[in-house]
């Protein structure tokens, strides 16, 4: 029986913050920072941010993409980070054949550059930037079961050695993290543990992890968790990758939230 390579859904932080060593992202620096030891190493990464939105599925496919320093109001130092990621080209060409197979659309893109969600955290990860990584767009209509559907249609590529990681946020309310409010928060911590539950546990079967995951909105405190989606959308394309339960390997505060990531190693 071929092994599949992992899939991580992880938090990438608050803008470059992590980069900055801020404080309230200690947990998430050092859990980014042994991850390493937690899977082996890939040959290529692909990785789903929640900072980028197209009309459709949009592929990067430039050998030496750039860093989009897409943040503001920072200090100087977190415009001037170098990362020289590598992009595959040929890696690019294959997802965009495995989708049209399965009737999504997509294009590639030679132009646009990687996002902090995929720069931040792998500079954490992987210091050195020797794995090329492919960077794929959410779509915008934010449609939870569309990209469920992307995780499927690309789950043969974890066959090939390719790390899937979706880089977004459990809990993201903006104005929520910035609040001087550091009692417990008790719509936070419903939210992450039917997360928790719906991510994790043995005895969902596929079809109703998938069902629960469509429906998330209706879970109580969905809209204060997520006032928009595009942060816990890479998880259903992680969810999508596998057709097993995962495991919770993050579960700390960032900025004073309760925040999770997960494995799926089936």
């Amino acid at each position: 029986m071929t092994k599949l390579s992992p899939v991580l859904f992880i938090p990438h932080g608050g803008g470059p913050l992590p980069m900055l060593g801020d404080i309230g992202h200690t947990s998430l620096i050092h859990f980014l920072q042994q991850l390493p030891s937690q899977i082996d190493k890939p040959s290529a990464i692909v990785i789903i941010s929640a900072h980028w939105e197209e009309n459709m599925v949009t592929i990067t496919n430039h050998e030496e993409p750039s860093l989009l320093y897409d943040y503001y109001g920072f200090p100087d130092e977190a415009y001037d980070i170098d990362y020289s990621l590598k992009g595959n080209a040929l890696l690019s060409d294959k997802i965009q054949r495995l989708l049209c197979d399965k009737g999504i659309e997509s294009k590639l893109d030679s132009q646009r550059g990687f996002d902090h969600g995929v720069f931040v955290p792998l500079k954490i990860i992987m210091p050195d930037a020797q794995i090329p990584c492919v960077q794929i767009s959410l779509v915008n209509s934010l449609d939870a079961q569309a990209h469920i559907a992307i995780g499927e249609a690309l789950r043969e590529l974890r066959e090939d050695n390719i790390l899937f990681i979706g880089s977004g946020f459990s809990f993201h309310n903006l104005p929520a993290f910035f609040s001087n409010n550091r009692s417990t928060d008790s719509k936070n911590e419903q939210f992450q543990e039917w997360l928790i539950d719906v991510c994790t546990n043995k005895t969902l079967t596929d079809q109703q992890r998938r069902n629960k995951l469509t429906n998330w909105q209706n879970t109580p405190f969905a809209s204060y968790c997520h006032p928009r989606e595009e942060h816990l959308i890479p998880l259903h394309v992680c969810a999508g990758l596998s057709n097993s339960n995962a495991t919770l390997i993050f579960d700390d505060t960032v900025l004073g939230k309760r925040t999770c990531g997960f494995l799926w190693n089936d």
